[in-house]
């Protein structure tokens, strides 16, 4: 199911941010008097059903050197809707007069635009500048005043204007990936120079995906995040791995190999193998899967590439010695 999202509220007006003051973070949803409403006029749909499942999902963590957009500058308003956003806030005189007079020459009087450009209903949108909620650097990085866009005509060069690979960024934080909690054998505890095998749920670690678009702008993004390998750290130095890297590239879609009897004494294609005992504590194996991140979108041909992204999380693991029993005759 799709869900939507409206694009983040601009900054108050105080502050200069995109030259508006709607504080609104889902803003108006009425009619705007031209048969438009802003929920179509600026919205970002996110389609998250191809997401991964279950209680421990989370959000994948870029690796390496990544910002996502800090803003980028879409249609708000419709002319009607706009006017009505302006004149409210007049109304209230929380901006101050000198502020006031500046909106109403620019909006209203001709400087550029005249009458909020109500001749212009149905033939373009106003846009503004958003920060990205999830990246808070950006909120005072798009601060040019509200400004009319045509329809089918571009925004004026040189800004951050939403497009299909800023949507791809945007979805990148959408997805959500398996938990990687690792089925281990043996299970409740393990001994000492035993190998311990090590899989994750094949089933689960399957490729997810996040779509976004911009309706009236009829473009799209579809960011793809793949699993491809699975990192062991032990939680100690006493240990080894399996590959001796720690890392267990997935062959055949699947990430290790569950244990199956009779293979005690084989050294498994993905675990550990500790040194000492845990004594009377365990020790913290973390598990990290890394997925590779590509996109496609809108009048993009082929897929491109995002950072790859990073999931993990921590077990506890309690070694015991093996215990030798002596016989006596």
């Amino acid at each position: 199911m799709a869900a939507t999202l409206l694009l983040s509220a601009p900054a108050p007006a105080r502050t200069g941010h995109g030259g508006t003051t709607n504080g609104d973070a889902k803003g108006p949803t009425e009619d705007g008097g031209d048969g438009s409403l802003t929920a179509s006029a600026g919205g970002i749909s996110y389609d998250r059903s191809k997401n991964g499942k279950g209680p421990k999902t989370g959000a994948i963590a870029p690796a390496g050197a990544y910002s996502p957009p800090p803003c980028w500058y879409g249609p708000a308003y419709t002319p009607a809707q706009f006017k009505k956003e302006r004149e409210a806030v007049w109304a209230v005189d929380s901006t101050g007069h000198q502020w006031d007079l500046a909106q109403r020459k620019r909006y209203v009087e001709g400087e550029p635009y005249k009458n909020f450009n109500l001749d212009k209903a149905g033939k373009g949108y106003w846009w503004t500048g958003f920060p990205n909620p999830t990246y808070p650097p950006g909120w005072d990085k798009c601060d040019k005043e509200t400004f009319w866009v045509d329809e089918n005509e571009p925004p004026p060069p040189g800004l951050p204007a939403i497009d299909p690979e800023t949507l791809a960024k945007l979805a990148y934080a959408e997805i959500r990936v398996p938990g990687t909690k690792v089925t281990l054998a043996p299970e409740a505890e393990t001994k000492v120079n035993l190998p311990t095998w090590a899989w994750l749920d094949g089933a689960e670690f399957k490729p997810v995906s996040v779509t976004a678009r911009v309706d009236v702008l009829d473009i799209e993004a579809t960011t793809t995040a793949e699993p491809v390998s699975l990192k062991i750290d032990p939680g100690t130095p006493d240990a080894e791995t399996y590959p001796e890297s720690g890392v267990c590239e997935i062959v055949d879609g699947k990430i290790g190999e569950p244990y199956a009897k009779g293979r005690s004494k084989q050294d498994p294609p993905c675990g550990v193998k500790y040194l000492r005992s845990s004594g009377d504590g365990s020790y913290p194996l973390k598990a990290t899967v890394t997925w590779k991140i590509s996109w496609t979108g809108t009048g993009v041909d082929g897929a491109k590439q995002l950072p790859d992204g990073e999931f993990g999380a921590e077990q506890d693991v309690v070694v015991q010695e093996i215990q030798a029993i002596n016989r006596q005759a």
